[in-house]
């Protein structure tokens, strides 16, 4: 009977630590960014303001992969997936340039946004996707930088 006591005092004192322990997903997510990172990509938790014409609202902080641009490549431009391969801007409006329209083509249907400016060229990604789905990123980050 007192061994059965001591057990249930372990048991009970040791079940927070498997809280500790962090999930699948969150092995998977850890694992992606760790691959992304050997990439040359950096990513952070970035919080996004959404528009309001999205038809689902993605997460907010969403991960933000970023890749620096090359010197010389001044163009400004965001684009949000509004369904798989659709692209508009901000004002509603299709992507109407044929290369850049070629490259988000290629991207994941959880990607949510791909934004650049002078300095850098970043995407907002659910991370629902395999190893295959950063490598995709990661290359149109690349051409696109």
């Amino acid at each position: 009977m007192t061994a059965w006591i001591i057990v249930l005092l372990l048991a009970a004192g040791l079940s927070p630590l498997i809280w500790l322990r962090p999930s699948r997903r969150q092995g998977e997510q850890m694992n992606t960014r760790l691959a992304a990172r050997k990439m040359g990509l950096t990513m952070h938790l970035a919080r996004q303001d959404w528009p309001h014409w999205l038809p689902l609202q993605p997460p907010s902080p969403c991960a933000q992969y970023v890749r620096p641009r090359r010197p010389g490549r001044a163009d400004d431009w965001s684009y949000w997936q509004v369904a798989a391969g659709e692209w508009r801007n901000q004002w509603q409006e299709p992507c109407t340039d044929a290369a850049l329209l070629e490259q988000l083509s290629g991207l994941p249907a959880d990607v949510y946004k791909v934004e650049a400016n002078r300095q850098m060229v970043a995407l907002c990604w659910g991370e629902r996707g395999d190893s295959a789905a950063l490598e995709r990123i990661a290359a149109v980050l690349r051409a696109l930088a």
